[in-house]
C-alpha cells in the first residue's frame, strides 16, 4: 500500500464529526476507508464501583487513552492492522473483544478531543474542525444518549452542564487552532463537503 492518508476530524459532542467522515466514505468507497473512533479508546473503570464510574469526567483528555490511539494510528499509517477496543458506554468499562481493524488507502481519526493530543496530530496529514452551534450539538447530544446509550433526560443534562459544557470551552473548542480546515456546519454545507472530498481525491490521485 503506497499512500495512505490520515484525516483528523475534531469537534464538540454532537457537532456532525460522524456525519462528515461517512459522507468521505461514501465518496471514495468504504472499500478504501477506515474509521477509528476515540469512544473507543476510552479508558476501561472496571477497577470502580459503577457509582463512581458515572462520576468522572468524560470530556476530559485524561479520560481517553490518547497513547494506544496514537500507536494504534501510527500502526495503520505502517501499513499493519490493530486490534481496537471496544467500549461500553453502559457500563463504562472496555469489552474482552476487540475489533480488527485493517489498513486502507484513508484512516479517519474521529473524536471530539483528536486534535488536543499532540501524538494523534503528529500522525494527521490532514486536521478538520467541524465548527456547529451549541443548541444543535446539544440536541444531538440528547436524542443520541437516551436513544443509543440508555440515559434519561436528567443525566443528560446534568453531564452537559457539569462537564460537557466548560470541557468543551476549556478543550475542544481551543483545539481548532490546529485545524488545517475549520468546517462550518449549522446545517449542510455542500460546498465545503465537496472541497473536502476533492481535496482526498487529489491525494489518492483518483478521478
Amino acid at each position: 500500500m503506497n499512500k495512505i492518508l490520515a484525516i483528523g476530524i475534531a469537534g464538540g459532542s454532537g457537532s456532525g464529526k460522524t456525519t462528515v467522515a461517512e459522507m468521505i466514505a461514501e465518496d471514495l468507497g468504504k472499500e478504501r476507508v477506515v474509521l477509528i473512533v476515540q469512544d473507543n479508546y476510552y479508558k476501561d473503570l472496571s477497577h470502580l464501583p459503577p457509582a463512581e464510574r458515572a462520576k468522572v469526567n468524560f470530556d476530559h483528555p485524561d479520560s481517553f487513552d490518547a497513547q494506544l490511539m496514537a500507536e494504534h494510528l501510527h500502526t495503520l499509517k505502517a501499513g499493519k492492522p490493530i486490534e481496537m477496543p471496544i467500549y461500553d458506554f453502559v457500563t463504562h468499562t472496555r469489552q474482552k473483544e476487540t475489533t480488527t481493524v485493517e489498513p486502507k488507502q484513508v484512516l479517519i481519526v474521529e473524536g471530539i478531543l483528536v486534535l488536543d493530543s499532540p501524538r494523534l496530530r503528529d500522525g494527521m496529514d490532514v486536521k478538520i474542525y467541524i465548527d456547529t452551534d451549541d443548541d444543535v450539538r446539544f440536541i444531538r447530544r440528547l436524542k443520541r444518549d437516551i436513544q443509543v446509550r440508555g440515559r434519561d433526560l436528567e443525566s443528560v443534562i446534568n453531564q452537559y452542564l457539569t462537564t460537557v459544557r466548560p470541557m468543551h470551552f476549556e478543550f475542544v473548542d481551543k483545539s481548532k487552532r490546529y485545524a488545517d480546515i475549520i468546517l462550518p456546519w449549522r446545517g449542510f454545507n455542500a460546498a465545503a463537503v465537496s472541497m473536502v472530498k476533492n481535496m482526498v481525491r487529489g491525494f489518492l490521485d483518483l478521478d
